[in-house]
């Protein structure tokens, strides 16, 4: 991998069918990633399954299964250069059932493109307040589908007003977020400027990607990198693989996975570090890498654990205080109630001991102190008690690790950060 251009993972949310896969696809084909050829046999493979016009949505949706039932359902990556930017696009699904990868998706990105048609779903505010959530502080709102309302700029204004005053609710400043009237499908101010638009003359999708900032690294700050996924790779040995959040990883460095086998953590020294298939002396915040590791065991060390310094380990909580909002809860949620909280890769039980209060989540002020229960809707403040050992790290201090979705039986039933933490 070039370290030339900044690099920048951008993720695309929105409602199921509101043309998030064909804007993706739009864009990597009009700016050149897929060629002509690969573009016609997938409009082929879109007439042959009776879905003419989703040609561009194939080209993010390649699992068989997608492409039958036109929905994004895992999420996808592909590389892609602007004249200023290293991309990594992720294309979330939008669909009910997959908001789990969805969170995942958010929970990688610098950057988030949300897609809304025509008028506001009530998943259209969940996927932008995951987003806030979950720490992505750059937004796009791409408005598609301006060919169904007649390119005509009222429309555009008055989607735009409402669309404004939902992100601002979840906490972004609308002077800060850029708005694109789309037609995706003809590829209207997608890559290329839209004559059908005359009265928009703000950026095509392409060039408000270059308008971004670059984030700020936090190589500042003590190393913290979640373990995704551990290989035990003949002839090398034990290797980590996950994506360095804040502070710096390098060779010869010795470091503790907390929270280990049985809470103590387990330490060992770096021996190579490898991205993108080839070796590197340090990785950085937003590097996503394979290191080799001595003196651990691939059974010590597994998914959801975190890495960091052997003399400024992660912080394993037995009890944490955070800020949460109720998305999507059936019922109301009480004391003891022990859903399974997503916390950076690990996945935990974890209790609700106390409800402290509930708060405005604009202002931050207390509404109502000790309720009983929260329900849909509500910002409180509460006490959580994992139910096994688990990194978490205040938001103020480690952003990516103090940021958690909570979800119960195949849906996200709330959101937070953590706010301050009881050591173990």
């Amino acid at each position: 991998m070039a370290k030339g251009k900044p690099h920048l993972n951008l993720v695309f949310v929105g409602h199921v069918d509101h043309g998030k896969s064909t804007t993706v696809g739009r864009l990597l084909f009009d700016g050149g990633v897929i060629d002509e050829q690969a573009m016609r046999k997938l409009k082929e493979k879109a007439e042959e399954l009776g879905k003419g016009g989703f040609e561009f949505a194939f080209v993010m949706d390649n699992l068989k299964e997608e492409q039958e039932r036109g929905v994004t359902i895992d999420l996808a990556h592909k590389e892609f250069n602007t004249s200023k930017y290293h991309f990594t696009i992720i294309d979330a699904p939008g669909h009910r059932d997959f908001i789990k990868n969805m969170i995942t998706g958010a929970a990688q990105a610098d950057a988030a493109v949300l897609v809304i048609s025509q008028k506001i779903e009530p998943q259209t505010k969940e996927h932008a307040f995951l987003c806030k959530t979950l720490g992505v502080g750059q937004l796009i709102i791409a408005l598609n589908k301006m060919d169904a309302m007649g390119y005509e700029q009222a429309k555009f204004d008055a989607l735009k007003a409402e669309v404004t005053t939902l992100i601002k609710s979840v906490g972004y400043n609308p002077e800060k977020v850029q708005f694109i009237p789309l037609a995706s499908l003809h590829g209207d101010n997608v890559v290329k400027k839209s004559d059908k638009m005359a009265w928009y003359t703000g950026p095509t999708l392409l060039e408000s990607l270059d308008k971004l900032e670059e984030r700020q690294k936090p190589t500042d700050l003590p190393l913290r990198m979640p373990i995704q996924d551990v290989y035990s790779i003949t002839g090398i040995g034990v290797v980590p693989v996950g994506k360095v959040e804040t502070g710096l990883l390098k060779v010869g460095q010795k470091i503790i996975f907390m929270p280990g086998p049985a809470g103590k953590g387990v330490s060992g020294e770096v021996k190579s570090i490898e991205m993108h298939h080839s070796q590197v002396q340090e990785a950085e915040p937003g590097d996503n890498v394979g290191f080799n590791v001595r003196g651990v065991e691939k059974r010590d060390i597994q998914r959801g654990d975190v890495v960091g310094p052997v003399d400024n380990p992660p912080a394993v909580a037995i009890e944490f205080t955070a800020n949460m909002i109720i998305l999507n809860h059936p019922t109301v949620l009480t004391i003891g109630y022990t859903p399974v909280f997503h916390i950076h890769t690990a996945q935990v039980a974890c209790q609700i001991t106390e409800i402290v209060k509930t708060i405005n989540p604009a202002t931050g002020e207390t509404l109502k102190e000790k309720p009983d229960f929260v329900k849909n809707g509500d910002a409180c403040v509460v006490k959580i008690k994992p139910m096994q050992p688990l990194v978490i790290e205040n938001v103020k201090e480690f952003p990516p690790l103090g940021r958690f979705a909570v979800r119960d039986s195949g849906s996200t039933v709330a959101a937070g950060m953590c706010t301050s933490i009881v050591k173990k």
